[in-house]
This record gives structure tokens, C-alpha cells and sequence, in this order.
């Protein structure tokens, strides 16, 4: 019955067709800007745009939208209500990335990061340490629930001995974020596993176990290519002495200690706990500051001469830039930070990626492309087609993961009950192409997110985050050979 009433609406009056075309038009018109604008930035300033041409280009959309919101008659106040809410919803991730900025910088004179590249080193062999990125944030993800917090801890200092050891950072960064949303999508304590469930209405174990069918085979098909990568196509040629000479540097320029890795595992341990990220990453940085007076206090001394006395080491260590070089290039890139001054810029694109997505929503642009999707859909592959084309849709116009979930649950959810198709078909669906993908956006506050906690550029690591470019591929692939799809009891 919902295919005659679509296909009617659509066979409608030849003016209705008229009118139809010129408001999908009116819809694409900022979309096409913003996406223009964007290549153009990355074609001039390459990773630079980030600094802010990319923040720039997604006002003038916001603000063109807003124009042909004003156009058709939408209320000033509606499209200002809606970017405010956007940026509240926003206000978490902006707490954390400051978090974040102080977490780094204190752990970095506290000689925490020192410390976990010495002892990574001894570890990791370079032939492996690429899937074994994966597979231990994959791990970590699962255990915490989050994929941000996997990152911000386990996946700084990942990326920190991957740059020592010489490896690609692009390709280091989209190893942690394959694992992570792995575990992300797979933790029953992830927020937006629960979101899936609670928003088709599925039980959230069988909603894991449904998902599990897809998700497995594309970390495991991932996690071969990693060790592909790194046996044969990408292990960098480092010597030992190489190494040793790091790890000599590392044991000169800090005091060192195997009771400094508790500070990681502490705040691991506190977020296993379901002790929420902003207290938890806060309790990080205090321990920072501790190690650094307990254990780093020669160094604190060295730089006062810098900044005036120990209080101001610290203080410039959370909310500024600070260096410890060294007589090895490699170090000097690692031993700094920018603090949560150096989030600045990532949080800017979020706001203006929220003010973005929140005149899209005023407008109601983003559900008049997702009902012309709909309309056309024919077939099982075409609606999860449909369902994942939406779900990017959203991550790119609405900048938000959260949105990629709800707002194609909630518009697809009859549609799959029209076509006698169970709802973890949807629940899945909305994981494998909603979550994974929002971290593959820049201007997402995923892919921002990420992008200023690991170092490493959204467009950087999105050709290496592997997990996240299989998994819709694979749910598309079950979904049109009619491989898992479960069918409700009674159509």
C-alpha cells in the first residue's frame, strides 16, 4: 500500500511534478555549494584548509540556505532555533576536544606519551603493528563502549609510535579508527548502538547479533588487509639502531617509568566504569600534572626558563603550545602540543558544520532528497541502498553521527514494515552506513573529532580507515544477494 501512495504522489498533476523538481532543486543547491566550495579549498590549501577556509565554506552554504529557507517562506526564528539546538547537541564534543588538548599536553610533560613510546617500541614489531593498531583499539572500543575515548587514549599513543617507527600517519590513524568503531558498533554500552535498537524498536542483544553478521567479515577482511599492508606494501625500513637511539633520547629528556603507564589505564578503567568521558579525560589530566611534579620535576625547571617558573610549564602545557626538542627530527614532531588552544580550529568546523546541518533541518531539505529516495525504491537492495544512501547523506548535510541514525530510522522504518522485512534490517543498516561513516566526513563532528586527536588530517586516513569503507559495502552486498535478511513472522 505505501508503494501506491508514493507511486501516486509522485505520477501527480503535471504542476505538481513542476513544483516537485524546483523544490529538490531549491534542496541540492546548498549541497552542491558546500561541495564545491570544499573541492575548491582542498584543491588550494590542501590539509591547511582545515585552518579555516573549509569553517568559511560551510557558513556561505549555511547562509545560502538560509536564503532559500527565507525564500519559501520559513520563519527567521525556526532556522535560528534549529542551529542553536545544533550546537548544544555539539557542546559535549567541543568539552571533550578542549578535554583532550589539556590530556596530551599534560601527558606529554608529565612523560606519560614518552613513556608509552619507549616501552611501544620494545613491542611492537613493524611488520605488525599495523593490525595490531586495529585489533587492540578494536578491543579497547569494545570494553570502553566509545570510540572517542578509544582514540583519545589508546589511539595517541598509537599514533605516536607509529610516527617514531616511521609509518605512514594517514595509515596508522585509519588502523585505530577501523578498530574503534568496530568495537564502537559492537559494545552493548555504545551510545549509538543503543540508539540503533531504540530506534527501530529492536532488542539491543539482537540488534548486536544481527549486526555481528555483517560487521565481522568486513573487520576480519580489513584486519588481513592491515597484515597484507604491513608484511609486504607499507612496513618502513628501521633499524635497530634507529630505535635504540629513540629510546636513548627518550630515557635522556625524561625520567621514565613503568608506573606511568597506570595513568592510561586509570582513565580506562574509569570509563570501563561508565564514569563519563569529561571527569574521566579531567582525571587524566590531574594525573598528568602529578607525574609531572612527582616524576619530571628537572624538566619543569629546564623549561621554566621559557615560561617563567614550574606553575607556568604546566599551565602552558594545558592550554597552549609547548616543544621539548631534541636532537632527532622524528622526536620534535611528537614531543608537542597545542593544548586545548590547538582544538580551536576543530571545534570552529564543528560549529559551523552544526550551524550547516541546522538550517538543513529548518528547511526541511534534507527529508525532501530522502523522500525522493524513497520513492523510488523497488527491491530489498534498493531500500537498504536507500536507507545507507541517506544515512551519508546526513553525516555530510547534518555533520552529525547521531542524526545518521535517527533521521533515516525514523523515515525508512515504515518501509520496511511495508515490505514484511524485520527491523534489525534497519537497525543494521543505520550502523554499518551511518555510524562508520560520519568519522570519514571532515566536517562531521566525528571526523573533526578524530582529525584533532590523532594529528592526521579527515581526508588523510579516510582512504586507511578501512572498517568504515567496507561495511557499508558489505550490507549493501547481503542486502542485494539476499544473504541475511530476516523477514517479520507476520507480513
Amino acid at each position: 500500500m505505501q508503494e501506491n501512495v508514493t507511486q501516486g504522489s509522485a505520477q501527480g498533476t503535471p504542476g505538481q511534478e513542476v513544483h516537485a523538481d524546483r523544490s529538490l532543486i531549491l534542496a541540492l543547491i546548498p549541497l552542491v555549494a558546500l561541495f564545491a566550495l570544499l573541492g575548491l579549498n582542498v584543491a588550494l590549501y590542501g590539509d591547511d584548509s582545515l585552518s579555516g577556509a573549509n569553517q568559511t565554506a560551510l557558513i556561505i552554504a549555511a547562509a545560502l540556505a538560509a536564503a532559500i529557507s527565507l525564500f519559501l517562506g520559513v520563519p527567521w526564528v525556526d532556522i535560528q532555533e534549529k542551529m542553536l539546538e545544533n550546537i548544544r547537541a555539539a557542546t559535549p564534543a567541543i568539552l571533550i576536544l578542549l578535554m583532550v588538548g589539556a590530556l596530551v599536553g599534560t601527558w606529554l610533560i608529565g612523560g606519560i606519551v614518552p613513556t608509552m613510546i619507549y616501552y611501544g617500541l620494545q613491542i611492537f614489531s613493524p611488520a605488525i603493528f599495523i593490525v595490531s593498531c586495529c585489533v587492540l583499539t578494536a578491543i579497547a572500543s569494545i570494553v570502553i563502549g566509545s570510540s572517542w575515548s578509544t582514540s583519545a587514549t589508546l589511539g595517541v599513543a598509537m599514533m605516536s609510535i607509529g610516527y617514531t617507527l616511521g609509518f605512514n600517519p594517514g595509515l596508522v590513524a585509519g588502523a585505530i579508527i577501523s578498530g574503534a568503531y568496530f568495537g564502537d558498533k559492537m559494545s552493548p554500552l555504545s551510545d549509538t548502538t543503543n540508539l540503533a535498537s531504540g530506534v527501530t524498536g529492536v532488542d539491543l542483544f539482537t540488534h548486536i547479533r544481527y549486526l555481528s553478521m555483517t560487521s565481522v567479515p568486513s573487520i576480519l577482511l580489513t584486519l588481513l588487509l592491515y597484515l597484507l599492508i604491513g608484511l609486504f606494501l607499507g612496513t618502513p625500513d628501521v633499524e635497530d639502531t634507529t630505535t635504540a637511539q629513540t629510546q636513548a633520547i627518550l630515557a635522556e629528556r625524561f625520567n621514565l617509568s613503568p608506573l606511568l603507564l597506570l595513568v592510561p589505564f586509570v582513565v580506562i578503567f574509569l570509563i570501563v566504569k561508565r564514569v563519563a568521558a569529561l571527569p574521566a579525560l579531567f582525571v587524566g589530566v590531574l594525573l598528568g600534572v602529578a607525574s609531572a611534579l612527582v616524576l619530571q620535576y628537572p624538566l619543569l625547571v629546564e623549561l621554566s626558563d621559557e615560561f617563567g617558573g614550574p606553575y607556568q610549564v604546566i599551565m602552558q602545557a594545558v592550554y597552549g603550545d609547548i616543544a621539548l626538542p631534541t636532537d632527532n627530527v622524528v622526536l620534535d614532531e611528537l614531543l608537542q602540543s597545542g593544548g586545548m588552544a590547538g582544538m580551536l580550529n576543530t571545534i570552529w568546523l564543528i560549529i559551523s558544520a552544526m550551524t550547516f546541518g541546522g538550517v538543513m533541518e529548518a528547511s526541511g531539505f534534507l527529508q525532501k532528497i530522502t523522500r525522493v529516495l524513497i520513492s523510488r525504491v523497488r527491491s530489498v537492495g534498493g531500500l537498504v541502498t536507500a536507507t545507507g544512501g541517506t544515512c551519508v547523506l546526513t553525516n555530510v548535510s547534518a555533520s552529525d553521527q547521531y542524526l545518521s541514525v535517527v533521521v533515516p530510522g525514523r523515515m525508512f522504518i515504515n518501509a520496511y514494515k511495508d515490505r514484511g522485512l524485520a527491523r534489525q534490517n534497519l537497525s543494521r543498516t543505520l550502523e554499518d552506513c551511518g555510524t562508520v561513516t560520519s568519522v570519514l566526513v571532515p566536517w562531521n563532528t566525528c571526523g573533526a573529532f578524530h582529525a584533532g586527536v590523532l594529528g592526521v588530517a579527515t581526508l588523510s586516513y579516510a582512504p586507511w580507515a578501512l572498517f568504515c569503507l567496507i561495511s557499508p559495502c558489505m550490507t549493501m552486498l547481503f542486502a542485494w544477494l539476499q544473504i541475511r535478511i530476516a523477514r517479520d513472522e507476520v507480513p
